[in-house]
C-alpha cells in the first residue's frame, strides 16, 4: 500500500480499523486543545484519509461536532466515510474530481421541495459529499442535517446511500 496514491485495496477491516485510530487521535487532539484540521492530524493521517476519499477538514468536522454536541457518533462517521470511500473507489476510480462546489450555488437553508424545508440543501450536500467536492466551510452531517434527518427517521449514512442510489 502507498499513502501517496491509492495503489492496493485494503480490506474493510484494515481501512476501518485505521480510520478508527485516526478518529480516536482526533478526539484526543481536540481534548488537548488542538482544534483545527492542521493541528489535529499528522501528515500520515492526512495521507491515509486521502486514500479513502476523506479530507482532514471533513474528519475534523465530525470530531468537532462529536465533542461539542455529542453527535455524530463514530458509527455514523464511519458509515458516511464508508459510503464516500466506496463512491470514491468504485465511481471515481480513486481519483479526485479536482473541484470544490461553490457555496453560492448551494440551496438556501429555508429552500423547500414539496413544502419540506432543508431537503434541497441536504440533497445537494449529499451529492457534493459523494463526489468529494465539499468546501471547507460546509459539512455533510452538520446540526441542521442531523435535525432534519431525525425528523425523517433516517441516519446520515442512510440518507447518503439513498442519494447515491437515486
Amino acid at each position: 500500500m502507498s499513502f501517496g496514491r491509492y495503489v492496493q485495496p485494503m480490506t474493510n477491516n484494515d481501512w476501518a480499523s485505521q480510520f478508527r485510530q485516526v478518529f480516536d487521535r482526533g478526539i484526543a487532539a481536540w481534548q488537548a486543545g488542538r482544534k483545527s484540521p492542521s493541528t489535529m492530524f499528522t501528515r500520515e493521517d492526512v495521507a491515509f484519509l486521502a486514500t479513502i476519499g476523506c479530507t482532514a477538514q471533513e474528519l475534523f468536522d465530525f470530531v468537532d461536532d462529536n465533542q461539542r454536541y455529542g453527535e455524530p457518533d463514530f458509527e455514523s462517521t464511519l458509515g458516511v466515510t464508508s459510503l464516500r470511500r466506496d463512491y470514491f473507489l468504485q465511481v471515481l476510480h480513486g481519483q479526485s474530481t479536482g473541484k470544490i462546489f461553490p457555496m453560492a450555488e448551494l440551496p438556501s437553508k429555508p429552500a423547500a421541495v414539496d413544502g419540506i424545508p432543508w431537503l434541497p440543501r441536504i440533497i445537494a450536500k449529499a451529492r457534493i459529499k459523494l463526489r468529494g467536492e465539499m468546501p471547507d466551510e460546509l459539512m455533510y452531517g452538520c446540526g441542521g442535517d442531523r435535525d432534519f434527518l431525525s425528523r425523517t427517521s433516517l441516519t446520515l449514512p442512510q440518507f447518503l446511500k439513498l442519494v447515491w442510489d437515486s
